[in-house]
């Protein structure tokens, strides 16, 4: 539509239709890149969209849980907002699953659904889903426009709320008929919203209780998660790291807020974690949980998860303290700001003799698992080297995206990271189909840097749609799907735990280098360790996406191991 431009005694305003301004809310919010599906409900601003091109970049996804997927990766590899489109019915339905995935990993995320015209809501019309009753669940807001006059105010907020705090999807619902309407624009971005409160106060004599406790320890230790990542607190925690002299564990969203080869990391906690970390986690006499959740996955057994420690919980979300774990202190605001506060009333200290634990600890894990892993002698392929010959192509500089399954725990156990926002994955939601529309994202996001999806052969066919969004965007990202034909995780738990019967979990696949060809992608396929090395250097030395696909063991196990239920200090190593 045409604009139109009214002057009036004060102020100038201009008129166009609720698509137009859509588009106008996200070049001011610098949503330049968005994902989606088009369809009939938002096929106005698919209209306008196709305008203002020079704007927005638009990528046209396979399917809409590849659009959240990728809108994801776009957020964790940039830091900013991800947006995803999709319309109404069936088109929002299939961004649910991406947007709980958001919802539980913190990921800043907007997402737009087209609706039926306003006069047939409530009347079951074609392609009418109740998006917001359905999405309230798994969002952080969500909300429904039947007024073009309220989409700048409502994007603004949109947009506030999920990058704001504790960073979540929101879900934007706008009927056919304010798409259409024009109105008088004026676009303002939100900064503040009465009753919402993102980052707590900060209580400074809770600071400073912290701060004696963490100096008197004789035995402390830090388990820091994504919240450093997402509160940009990467030196403001390394400081505090290496003042403190306190050995650092992460969760899988944590890792890479420090490089992996910093002294003071000591491994991943949880179910696949480090033997060390998991086992200290039941010795030492100060737990400093930062910028994570205490989830199942990272506690084990509750009723045993470091019972001897007192504990710090650093938190942006007030409704994480005292969830799953008790706090004895608890200090809210954002990391970058309560570590910052706290650093200067922290001794310098070493803790040489507890370091000492970790140290013997690890030695016997990387005898008894990680010397296996990564350096195997037997004859077939593990996915720890493959894994070790990425690190050593890419030099610790790749973003690395993984799947869920086996090859997430051995890919983020093993990955070398540098850099911070270098490990994209499915954490709280365990999401298969996830890496490769995040990975596509991601590329997008931070096309400087090389990002390699590996992912399992389950995972992968999921999604293996957006094979065409490489194709036609031509995004170059690397893909190794690590091949065991079985459902793996699920696989080593029927072995372990249901006598090896293997129901459902093997895996007849197809010819996935006819598929990347077809996709005009550059592929191989290797099953022996001679071929294995010179293709991970062939394949990161290509400037154009490029598929490979490793034939691994198809009954190896990855430990270490906590079962569900037990102690993170009964961790198995075989």
């Amino acid at each position: 539509m045409d604009v139109k431009t009214q002057n009036t005694s004060d102020t100038t305003t201009t008129t166009m239709s609720g698509s137009e301004a859509l588009i106008h809310c996200l070049v001011a919010e610098g949503a330049d890149l968005i994902y989606g599906y088009p369809g009939g409900a938002i096929m106005p601003f698919y209209d306008e969209l196709h305008k203002h091109q020079d704007k927005i970049k638009h990528v046209l996804t396979r399917h809409e849980q590849g659009a959240t997927h990728a809108a994801q990766g776009f957020a964790r590899a940039t830091g900013k907002v991800g947006v995803a489109i999709a319309t109404s019915g069936p088109g929002a339905t299939n961004l649910i699953t991406g947007i709980a995935d958001a919802q539980i990993d913190s990921t800043p995320m907007v997402c737009i659904t087209g609706q039926v015209g306003s006069h047939l809501l409530g009347s079951d019309a074609f392609q009418e889903t109740d998006i917001i009753g359905i999405s309230t669940p798994v969002t952080k807001w969500n909300h429904q426009i039947t007024r073009a006059e309220e989409i700048p105010e409502v994007l603004a907020k949109a947009f506030y709320i999920a990058r704001s705090g504790r960073p979540g999807p929101v879900l934007i619902d706008i009927t056919k008929d304010a798409q259409f309407t024009e109105f008088d624009f004026a676009y303002a971005k939100c900064e503040y919203i009465r009753s919402y409160t993102p980052t707590p106060a900060i209580n400074e004599t809770e600071i400073a209780r912290a701060a004696q406790l963490i100096n008197e320890a004789k035995k402390p230790m830090i388990v820091w998660g994504q919240g450093v990542i997402l509160g940009e607190a990467e030196n403001e925690f390394k400081a505090f790291v290496e003042k403190s002299g306190i050995p650092a564990a992460w969760t899988i969203l944590g890792v890479s807020a420090i490089p992996t080869e910093h002294p003071l990391n000591v491994g991943m906690v949880g179910m696949h974690g480090n033997y060390a970390p998991n086992v200290l986690t039941n010795d030492c006499d100060v737990l400093i949980a930062i910028g994570m959740r205490f989830d199942d996955r990272v506690t084990g057994n509750l009723a045993t998860y470091a019972k001897q420690a007192k504990v710090i919980h650093f938190e942006i979300d007030p409704a994480e303290v005292n969830k799953n774990v008790k706090a004895d202190i608890a200090v809210l605001g954002n990391s970058k700001e309560t570590l910052a506060k706290i650093l200067p009333h922290i001794e310098q200290k070493s803790h040489k003799a507890w370091h000492q634990k970790f140290k013997d600890l690890y030695a016997i894990e990387y005898e008894k698992v990680i010397k296996n892993d990564i350096l195997p002698t037997k004859e077939g392929l593990t996915m720890g080297e493959v894994v070790n010959l990425i690190n050593k192509q890419t030099n610790g500089e790749a973003i690395i995206v993984t799947d869920v399954g086996q090859h997430q725990m051995v890919g983020i156990r093993y990955a070398d990271f540098k850099k911070s926002k270098s490990n994209i994955t499915s954490g709280g939601l365990g999401t298969m189909g996830f890496a490769l529309p995040a990975a596509i994202g991601a590329k997008m996001g931070a096309p400087e840097r090389e990002v390699v999806a590996i992912i399992g052969d389950g995972g992968y066919q999921m999604t293996i749609q957006e094979l065409g969004v490489i194709f036609q965007a031509e995004v170059p990202v690397k893909i190794v799907v690590l091949n065991n034909e079985f459902l793996g995780m699920v696989r080593q738990w029927q072995q372990l735990f249901f006598d090896k019967r293997y129901a459902s979990t093997t895996m007849k696949n197809p010819n996935f280098c006819k598929i990347a060809e077809a996709y005009d992608i550059d592929n191989q396929k290797v099953s022996t360790r001679e071929e294995l090395g010179p293709a991970v250097e062939k394949m990161i030395a290509s400037k154009d996406s490029f598929f490979l696909e490793v034939m691994v063991e198809k009954e190896d196990n990855v430990f270490p191991m906590i079962p569900t239920g037990a102690s993170v200090s009964d961790i198995r190593l075989e």
